[in-house]
């Protein structure tokens, strides 16, 4: 049986940078689950899974556009220091959770905070970069 849409893939995964720096596996875990081609994964993980048969196992590279997109400069903003709780300098560096004024969620990286201040990315830590996948397949449904 191979890989089509709508079929449920259970596969193990180990996702390098360029540099050879590993950002996540499977290894230690339970194998990630999907229903293939729906859109639950990034959009080069899905193409890439297509066609396969349990056991095969295929390394590919997904660029960056499909994967987490491109890195844009638009996601990066300023927002006024007042509108933090007052110990918001200690968190530099770090990811927090904001929510817009319709209420959807997302995360954002503190780049820098000032007296007047604080300056947030809301890229995805994975874009702009290429992503090579070493999967198995160990189900398909």
């Amino acid at each position: 049986m191979k890989v089509q849409k709508g079929n449920t893939v259970k596969l193990h995964y180990k996702g390098t940078l360029n540099d050879g720096t590993v950002f996540d596996s499977s290894e230690g875990r339970e194998p990630l689950e999907f229903t293939a081609g729906a859109g639950q994964v990034i959009p080069g993980f899905d193409k890439a899974v297509m066609d396969m048969e349990v056991g095969e196992k295929k390394t590919f590279t997904i660029p960056a556009e499909e994967a987490y997109g491109e890195y844009s400069e638009e996601k990066v903003f300023e927002l006024p220091r007042q509108s933090f709780p007052p110990n918001i300098d200690e968190a530099v560096g770090q990811t927090v959770q904001l929510a817009d004024q319709s209420g959807n969620v997302f995360l954002a990286k503190i780049l820098e905070v000032t007296d007047e201040m604080v300056k947030m990315d809301t890229n995805h830590p994975l874009a702009g970069k290429d992503l090579t996948f070493e999967i198995e397949i160990v189900e398909i449904n």
